[in-house]
């Protein structure tokens, strides 16, 4: 049985922005705050301090390498198999559901692996217990397993064997046991591209998947059991259960399609009237893609997603936001000494629109790109 008050798509969509720091930003330490808005997708690394300075009050991207550099933030291969960026305190759970939803597993041949292979594997992290380099590990792997070939003949078939060569063994330590961390030199804008050992997931439990419904929820909710599963990379089922034993603990909703909708008691739902500030969003960004795709009339106009997700080549473009909604797309080049940011709106502006695009667009560019003296928004 359904249960709970409806709310229309313009109150959920302020509730994301409000969460997300899109309504306000917050004026937090980066790292509390990716805690706050949810683990980042990483794989486009030039996103993540476009991502945090629509969300954090006075963001400059130096503060987002410190938290890379002493620690506080991890960048790895968690959930849905994708690099995101996380807060180092909640990275064992995420690499758990990585664990648990397969989003781990390396073997691409039919034959499954022995369970011999899991140890050869952990000799992975303990290897780069300092960084190493995708070349680095690929030779540690051959020649590690194939030492333990010698005493094992079968602990890997030949396909696998086959398959894993041929892709110099990059499936093989694509995990969440190992980060990414900068080639020797420190972290800037260059996306990292060495590997580091990552803290060992959690074990897994109904607490683990417990702790990681509440946090989506914290950054994206209200929303449905297939949304939260959707976004962890893993089954509805298994979400639904916990969300029914646990039913006491959330807030229920219903949206405007019928589905029944959870979310956490005290979190902020603002009133669908509160007033929502144009914004920059990076390409891949959280908010696109924390639904179910079906399911993102909060924040994209059905009309425009075709144009947004471009499935021939997997991006999702970056985005801006007018009134809570997606309104249009956005480019930025920079050269020596001019940045120049192109707004290119799916629907006509008014004056004030064009003006607060102006405003965010320079504040961005002048931000992401310091050294360079001049910055010019263009409208296409």
């Amino acid at each position: 049985m359904i249960h709970g008050e409806t709310l229309t798509d313009t109150e959920l969509g302020r509730a994301l922005l409000a969460r997300q720091g899109l309504l306000e930003r917050i004026d937090a330490p980066v790292a509390e705050v990716v805690a706050r808005i949810g683990a980042l997708q990483a794989q486009h690394w030039p996103a993540i301090p476009i991502a945090l300075w629509s969300r954090v009050q006075g963001f400059s991207p130096a503060a987002l390498y410190a938290a890379l550099d002493n620690g506080e933030l991890i960048t790895g291969q968690l959930i849905r198999g994708t690099l995101h960026l996380v807060s180092a305190a909640e990275y064992p759970e995420y690499a758990a559901m990585a664990t648990e939803s397969g989003a781990d597993s390396w073997h691409r041949a039919k034959t499954p692996p022995t369970e011999a292979m899991a140890a050869v594997r952990e000799r992975l992290a303990d290897y780069a217990a300092q960084p190493r380099s995708s070349a680095e590990l690929s030779e540690f792997a051959e020649s590690t397993v194939a030492a333990a070939l010698v005493a094992n003949p079968d602990l890997l078939s030949p396909e696998e064997l086959e398959i894993q060569r041929s892709h110099n063994w990059r499936p093989f330590f694509r995990w969440s046991r190992l980060r990414r961390v900068p080639e020797p030199g420190g972290w800037g804008a260059a996306q990292p591209v060495a590997y580091a050992a990552a803290p060992r997931p959690a074990i897994w439990s109904d607490t683990v998947l417990l702790e990681l419904v509440s946090r989506y929820l914290r950054a994206f909710g209200p929303a449905a059991a297939a949304d939260i599963a959707y976004w962890l990379g893993t089954k509805t089922p298994p979400v639904r259960d916990i969300l029914a034993a646990h039913g006491d603990e959330f807030a229920r909703f219903v949206d405007p399609r019928g589905r029944q909708l959870y979310d956490l008691s005290d979190a902020p739902r603002p009133a669908a009237d509160r007033p929502a500030p144009a914004r920059l969003l990076p390409s891949f960004d959280s908010t696109l893609l924390a639904y179910s795709p079906e399911h993102r009339a909060r924040i994209l106009p059905e009309p425009y997603r075709d144009v947004i997700y471009q499935r021939r080549n997997l991006r999702i473009l970056p985005t801006f936001l007018l009134d809570g909604l997606v309104a249009g797309t956005w480019s930025m080049q920079a050269k020596r000494r001019l940045a120049t940011v192109e707004l290119s709106p799916l629907r006509p502006l008014n004056r004030r629109e064009r003006a607060e695009l102006q405003a965010e667009a320079e504040s961005l560019s002048r931000t992401i790109n310091p050294g360079i003296p001049d910055h010019r928004v263009l409208f296409a």
